[in-house]
């Protein structure tokens, strides 16, 4: 299960603002009314708990989980169901609008922003505030928002990084050492550059022009720390977009990189076609079943970063109008415990953002198989990694970034330019927003 995979999906979150405006959805009485019952209410009854494309491969898991919840608490009942991949945020939006959505909901930063923001989740922080100190600081702070009052809106449910990954003949191929593999910005922009000169076209290093958390691991500021402003326009940013111009202009980056997407950059790679791949955890797995080749040409290091790490984080966020409030928290804290967060680990390739869970054998000790060194090493990243993406950072900001980037670099608009347009586009957004 691929983190970057499932992000995708979230980007209508000013459509979904607008349709809960539209509909006279908001914060206040139904939000404190749920709140209260959380406070004085007893664990009972029936709750209705949606995860996001996780039945095919974990029914056992959440079918378990759910299981010993109500063994624990005699009385209670909660319905499990799933969502598929495509269309879940239009779902979130259609039953947000409609008053219907679940007590309990699977979601990333995105699709929570704009749901809190419109006052449709219970703020964790205000109604359980202990629950902080269970969690990683930084996966905690990654569903703590000032744009929307500085509340937190989700207890943390999992997190995903990965390391980088290599293809040893191709930087062979290239005239490039394989056991010199890049481990900084300055390694790859040079060994990028180089493999240009003997690949003419044919295969390349970097498969895709920065995105916004290629400009956060680089070192660029992404918004102030009110969170009202974006603001990767700055010296840094400008640097970053600079380098990937040049690289352009000396035949490092090919044409159709331009606009390439995650799904397009991890299918070349798989191809032989690209030399360097920011992966996850669940890549390793798919090349070794879809790509035997290139898996066995696979040199593995960790994430380039300038900054800390980055990471991505999904959460079980509360509805701020279940009629069932006591039972809902409940069954989210029982969900995102240090324990089952662990199990859910053991299952899928991803990482518990649970305080302390990354320091189990699981994550620090070396088993001796590829999988487990990626698990190791990404387990070691995610101690000190961060969730750059922000959560108002919508699909019409990603584009806008995507286009505006693609002009730069072919020497349409000046860096400046087209980050300053790009930032004034994203800000005037996050107004309406």
């Amino acid at each position: 299960m691929s983190r970057t995979g499932r992000r995708g999906v979230l980007g209508a979150g000013l459509a979904l603002a607008l349709a809960l405006t539209g509909c006279g959805v908001g914060g206040g009485g139904a939000a404190q009314d749920a709140a209260g019952s959380a406070r004085d209410g007893k664990i009972a009854g029936e709750i209705t708990f949606q995860t996001w494309n996780l039945k095919g491969g974990y029914e056992k898991y959440f079918t378990g989980l759910v299981d010993a919840f109500e063994q624990q608490h005699p009385g209670t009942k909660v319905k499990w169901v799933d969502q598929p991949a495509d269309g879940y945020s239009d779902k979130l939006s259609a039953d947000a609008a409609a008053g219907t959505l679940p007590d309990v909901m699977d979601l990333g930063p995105e699709a929570g922003y704009t749901l809190a923001g419109a006052g449709r989740l219970l703020d964790i922080a205000k109604e359980d505030p202990e629950a902080r100190k269970d969690f990683l600081p930084a996966a905690w702070e990654a569903m703590t928002w000032p744009g929307v009052g500085g509340g937190t809106y989700g207890y943390p449910f999992y997190l995903n990084t990965g390391p980088s990954f290599f293809n040893k003949d191709l930087l062979a191929k290239a005239g490039l050492d394989p056991a010199q593999i890049p481990a900084t910005y300055d390694e790859l922009f040079a060994q990028a550059t180089r493999m240009a000169g003997a690949a003419k076209g044919s295969y390349s290093m970097i498969g895709r022009t920065p995105v916004i958390e290629t400009f956060g691991t680089y070192g660029v500021p992404l918004m102030n720390r009110q969170g009202t402003e974006f603001t990767f326009n700055g010296p840094e940013g400008v640097e970053l977009l600079t380098r990937f111009k040049e690289m352009y202009e000396a035949g490092a980056l090919t044409e159709d990189v331009l606009n390439e997407q995650q799904t397009g950059e991890v299918d070349k790679f798989k191809a032989g076609r690209l030399g360097w791949l920011p992966g996850s955890a669940y890549n390793l797995a798919d090349f070794k079943k879809t790509a035997p080749k290139v898996y066995k040409s696979v040199a593995i290091g960790p994430m380039i970063a300038n900054a800390a790490p980055n990471m991505y984080i999904e959460s079980l966020a509360v509805s701020a109008h279940t009629r069932n409030a006591a039972t809902a928290i409940a069954f989210a804290k029982f969900a995102t415990n240090a324990k089952n967060q662990l199990a859910f680990a053991h299952e899928a390739a991803i990482f518990p953002a649970t305080a302390g869970t990354l320091d189990d054998p699981y994550f620090t000790a070396d088993d001796g198989t590829d999988e487990g060194r990626v698990r190791v090493e990404a387990a070691a990243q995610t101690k000190r990694a961060v969730v750059y993406w922000p959560p108002a950072f919508s699909q019409a900001m990603v584009d806008e970034l995507r286009e505006q980037v693609a002009l730069a670099i072919k020497g349409r608009k000046s860096p400046q330019q087209a980050l300053d347009e790009t930032v004034a586009f994203c800000n005037e957004r996050l107004g309406r927003a």
